[in-house]
């Protein structure tokens, strides 16, 4: 990568998944747990109160006790009040310096946690360019989108695996909620693509918002990567040739395959229920592929996984319908569309 393209790629703000726990649960956790050792200091001072010496004279008091706790732990160390007897020197030594070590570690500890954070994220990120590759790219948050990062859930890919990118930081915060790498930028733009590697990326998901938008990305990405896979959604039909012209393998129109299912479900309202049934994918009836090998090469479609129901042959660029008399034999690379239970399996 030349210098020119590893500057503009450092610019786009890349943000890994967020950790869960709330910084200011963490300062609280801290700040109690040192007010217990205050409290645990005080309480053995007071508990053997005739063995320590105040210089303003008088006895040892609850207040003076939580006093002498605060000076000591802290390290401040005034002398007005000290052990003066040999058991009370023995405990400060058994009981109150490993007190006064823990302090001073939680003290420093929070401090350089603090100063750290962003090395710790740093190294993060450079372990995670490091990691990524074989991924799939989400450009688009909306609702589309989600849906698509469901589907692949739905399909065991690992969400370390799954990228997303959108200008909206609204959306992207509630990716990272859910445990997305994001990276909040615009995904025409060729930097914030190259950012999420598509270089390397196994498929890019588009769910722009607007089809001019959508026709772009797809165009840089295919540029960026020849072999990925790249799945389109057009608003408009008719603009479906001109994501499949700028290199999409799929292109999903949600208008007009939502007025189908409209217009469907007012004469067959319980055929959409099938429909929706096999959409949602990880439970009911599921759309899956398979190939075939060598072994069932040559073998009837009616052989191929028995128990499934057969629906379609994808045959290079081309997919035969179960019931086309090309399909009657299995040839080596065909993909057998199949209908199976997944409650089932």
């Amino acid at each position: 990568m030349i210098p020119e393209e590893r500057h503009e790629r450092n610019r786009v703000p890349v943000r890994l998944p967020e950790n869960k726990v709330s910084p200011f649960g963490s300062i609280g956790r801290r700040v109690g747990f040192a007010l217990f050792l205050i409290a645990f200091v005080a309480l053995v001072a007071y508990a053997d109160r005739g063995g320590y010496q105040d210089n303003g004279g008088g006895g040892l008091s609850l207040l003076d006790a939580f006093y002498y706790s605060t000076v000591t732990i802290t390290t401040t160390g005034y002398g007005d009040i000290y052990p003066a007897s040999e058991a009370s020197r023995l405990l400060t030594t058994i009981l109150i310096t490993p007190a006064r070590i823990l302090f001073l570690i939680l003290l420093v500890g929070t401090t350089l946690e603090f100063l750290a954070e962003r090395t710790r994220e740093a190294y993060r990120l450079r372990r995670w360019r490091a990691d990524l590759e074989d991924h799939m790219i989400i450009c688009g948050y909306g609702t589309k989108g989600r849906s698509a990062v469901s589907s692949l859930e739905g399909h065991e890919i690992d969400r370390s695996k799954i990228l997303i990118v959108d200008p909206d930081e609204t959306a992207l915060e509630g990716a990272r909620a859910s445990g997305f790498a994001t990276i909040h930028g615009d995904a025409t733009r060729t930097e914030v693509l190259r950012t999420a590697g598509v270089e390397s990326a196994r498929g890019v998901v588009v769910a722009a918002n607007r089809d001019d938008a959508a026709v772009l990305i797809t165009l840089t990405a295919r540029e960026l990567n020849k072999t990925a896979t790249i799945v389109s959604a057009v608003r408009e039909e008719e603009n479906g040739h001109l994501l499949r012209q700028s290199g999409a393998d799929s292109v999903i129109s949600s208008s007009s395959a939502a007025g189908r299912l409209l217009g469907l479900a007012t004469q067959t309202p319980r055929v959409v229920d099938v429909l929706e049934d096999l959409l949602s994918v990880g439970e009911g009836l599921d759309i899956v592929e398979h190939d075939v090998g060598e072994k069932d090469t040559g073998k009837p479609l009616a052989e191929f996984e028995p128990g499934m129901l057969k629906v379609a042959i994808i045959r290079g660029e081309e997919i035969l319908r179960f019931d086309d008399s090309r399909v009657r034999e299995l040839e080596a690379g065909d993909r057998v569309v199949c209908l199976c239970n997944r409650d089932a399996a």
